[in-house]
């Protein structure tokens, strides 16, 4: 378990001050992850909570719940405990239970993160975990991205410190430092499909390959460095990208495979859908930019629907709206999803070179201001005077349109004050003062 502290700053997991979330069951790969992430919490200058989620599965989730309150009590760490319907829930949206209580989790710690209780949730996933999600991904069709496997970090939210953590080693750790955890019985339905891959496939693979988890974990790594080449070297200038929708030329489709598979899972991300395309579907779209006639269109997972349009493919998502960055308007750092982190400090004027960088005069900035992404009738007053509209500003400032929507603003109503890493409004103009306040951006690789 020491490798897991050089792993969360490899990965930039954490960052000092924030909160972290740690999902946990009573299971033993959660409770010693809350109890490791707990023990360096001062050497990553970070404050760690428990969130226990009783799914209203089993009989046995109400005393489970009790043993997490008390156990964090016994850690001095704060738990926030919820209970969701899952059996009501998949019923209502057509679920099987298990992907039932995935998405209730999901939308519990969604939820703490838009309240901005926690900064980030850790899950404790680790070395036979991924090598199962691998393999499912695979049964699925998943393709590259599918062997790819879980990421240390997926949407700046959710962090993975255990995933080259081995099970033997979690085990150890725990008799080591004495942890108590419970067993959940369902761990043995193989009714449900992780069950089955790791109490049936994976049995009898380690019988004849002791080794298949480290060898499934080191060809993932293989696949993910070939994989990010690639990535880097798209022409990403081939999409247009709009509030609403992304377009791809149809003329992608007669370029290798390994180019247009991967142009259009970029697509998919920027419409906000990262699962559930499989390589059937990738089919469905190369046909239809080939073969179909203009104005025909296919329905794929996730209520994504496509449209050939004049030589394009219109991506749309029609059931995930656009995300809303309501933030606090403070010192802090908050990240955005094909854009970057965002740091907003305060520092002094005396120090700085305000023709260079990002500086604002927060006094002048309204109360009820806040981040978010560009909308619809925004304005923004250049120095020296002068008002645009938002799209002429990233026009003049030869903004790709591709990025346009993903550049967190500052604003009150529709008056912009802040552009992220762009221009700052005549309105809020730094003079006459001793402190300011700095905005900076680390792009996202």
């Amino acid at each position: 378990m020491e490798e897991i502290l050089d792993f969360i700053k490899e990965h930039k997991l954490v960052k000092k001050g924030e909160v972290i979330g740690v999902g946990v069951s009573g299971g033993v790969d959660s409770m010693c992850l809350l109890h490791y992430l707990n023990s360096v919490k001062d050497i990553l200058d970070i404050d760690v909570v428990g969130i226990h989620i009783n799914h209203g599965i089993r009989e046995e989730s109400d005393s489970e719940a009790k043993f997490v309150l008390e156990k964090c009590k016994e850690m001095g760490v704060r738990v926030y405990k919820f209970t969701i319907d899952s059996h009501k829930l998949a019923k209502d949206r057509k679920l099987s239970l298990e992907t039932a209580a995935r998405e209730g989790r999901y939308g519990v710690f969604e939820a703490l993160i838009k309240k901005d209780i926690v900064d980030k949730i850790a899950l404790a996933h680790h070395q036979s975990d991924q090598a199962e999600t691998i393999l499912m991904h695979l049964f699925r069709g998943a393709g590259v991205a599918g062997a790819k496997g879980m990421e240390p970090m997926r949407d700046g939210i959710y962090i993975r410190p255990m995933l080259q953590v081995s099970k033997d080693e979690i085990l150890d750790y725990a008799s080591i430092n004495n942890i108590e955890y419970v067993e959940d019985n369902s761990n043995q339905d193989n009714s449900y499909n992780r069950n089955f891959v790791r109490n049936v496939i994976m049995k009898e693979i380690l019988s004849r390959w002791p080794n298949a988890i480290e060898a499934i974990n080191n060809f993932s790594q293989t696949v993910c460095e070939d994989d990010d080449y690639i990535n880097k070297n798209l022409d990403m200038n081939m999409l247009v990208v709009d509030s609403k929708f992304v377009q791809l030329p149809c003329s992608v489709f007669k370029l290798h495979s390994a180019i247009y598979t991967r142009m259009i899972f970029k697509v998919f991300q920027i419409i906000g859908v990262n699962r559930d395309i499989e390589r059937k579907h990738i089919e469905m779209i190369k046909n239809l930019a080939l073969n179909l006639e203009n104005g025909k269109r296919i329905k794929l997972p996730l209520d994504v629907v496509v449209v050939k349009e004049y030589g394009f493919l219109t991506f749309e998502n029609v059931h995930v709206e656009k995300p809303v960055l309501r933030k606090p308007n403070k010192c802090f750092t908050f990240n955005v999803e094909n854009f970057g982190d965002v740091t907003i400090k305060r520092v002094k004027v005396e120090n700085c070179d305000l023709n260079d960088g990002i500086y604002f005069d927060y006094r002048k900035v309204p109360k009820d201001a806040y981040w978010r992404l560009r909308e619809d009738g925004d304005v923004f007053e250049k120095f020296g005077g002068g008002t645009k509209k938002l799209k002429s500003i990233f026009i003049d400032k030869k903004i790709p349109v591709r990025k346009r929507d993903f550049i967190p603003v500052l604003a009150s109503g529709n008056e912009v004050y802040v552009i992220a890493g762009v221009a700052v409004s005549e309105k809020v103009r730094v003079e006459d003062v001793p402190t300011c306040y700095k905005v900076t951006v680390e792009e996202n690789k």
